[in-house]
């Protein structure tokens, strides 16, 4: 099974999605699964991990509503206050539903830099695994020291990077980024998405050469057994349509056998979300 391991479903408000900024209109619309499922199809690909985009219980009750009705969704990642007191009779209430795979935190967006390590926060992270809950971790790259420390804490719970912690692809910075990245994989618990990348080259005048130093890092440093693809359609749509992202990661791993094509493509990712 040939798996997209990050993409996003909204009915679209200015409001709840003051994220989308004036240079992003395009995707100032709705995109729901009835948009994706023939472009999966057409692109070779059976099924998708759903990941929330805002950050309340109710895009939950939407993802999951997405999900029961689709069966070409084979996982939801969404959102719980995992500071909150009640954070265990939460994580309990969406245990019933097993196609919610985990949880993320837009942690990128955060004040507070290193929120990841408050007591609160990690108090809601370390009762993730007792329930069977996954944690999608949404950084930039001034982060992920602090996301090191984090997975350290919890070497038995499972975590995976979102968007290989958004590098300045743009101004092809990599330094500082690659030896983060290389930290953070020595933790065998951690599994990195490669995705995202097409939103942080220049949108306008990106090519194939860009992101291969990047990629280069991310297969050296996770391997084949701990890498997914993923499309972060339709964010991708602003730099990209679904098929160049797509090409992107399937010509830099056309060297690969075709074991581990299939483990990026699909299967690292049904195992890491129980699929």
């Amino acid at each position: 099974m040939k798996i997209d391991a990050h993409q996003h479903f909204w009915v679209y408000d200015p409001i709840k999605y003051d994220w989308i900024s004036d240079d992003m209109s395009v995707i100032r619309q709705n995109h729901l699964p009835e948009d994706l499922h023939p472009i999966l199809k057409e692109n070779g690909l059976d099924a998708c991990i759903t990941v929330q985009s805002h950050q309340s219980e109710e895009e939950n009750d939407f993802q999951l509503a997405n999900a029961s009705k689709n069966d070409f969704i084979k996982g939801v990642v969404g959102w719980v206050d995992l500071q909150a007191d009640n954070i265990e009779e939460r994580l309990a209430y969406y245990q019933q539903f097993p196609i919610m795979k985990g949880f993320r935190h837009v942690l990128q967006g955060e004040q507070d830099r290193a929120l990841m390590l408050k007591k609160e926060f990690m108090n809601g992270i370390s009762k993730l695994q007792q329930f069977g809950f996954t944690y999608d971790i949404l950084i930039f790259e001034d982060q992920i020291d602090f996301s090191s420390t984090l997975v350290e804490t919890f070497p038995n719970q499972a975590f995976v990077l979102d968007h290989i912690a958004k590098p300045d692809i743009k101004h092809q910075k990599i330094t500082d980024w690659e030896k983060a990245i290389k930290k953070l994989a020595q933790h065998e618990n951690v599994s990195c998405k490669v995705s995202g990348m097409v939103t942080e080259a220049d949108w306008k005048n990106w090519k194939q050469a860009d992101f291969e130093p990047y990629l280069d890092v991310v297969f050296n440093a996770f391997g084949t057994d701990r890498l997914m693809y993923g499309s972060d359609w339709p964010v991708c749509r602003v730099a990209a349509d679904y098929k160049q992202v797509l090409e992107i990661f399937k010509t830099y791993i056309q060297s690969l056998s075709s074991t581990e094509q299939d483990k990026v493509m699909g299967e690292n990712a049904a195992k890491f979300y129980n699929i």
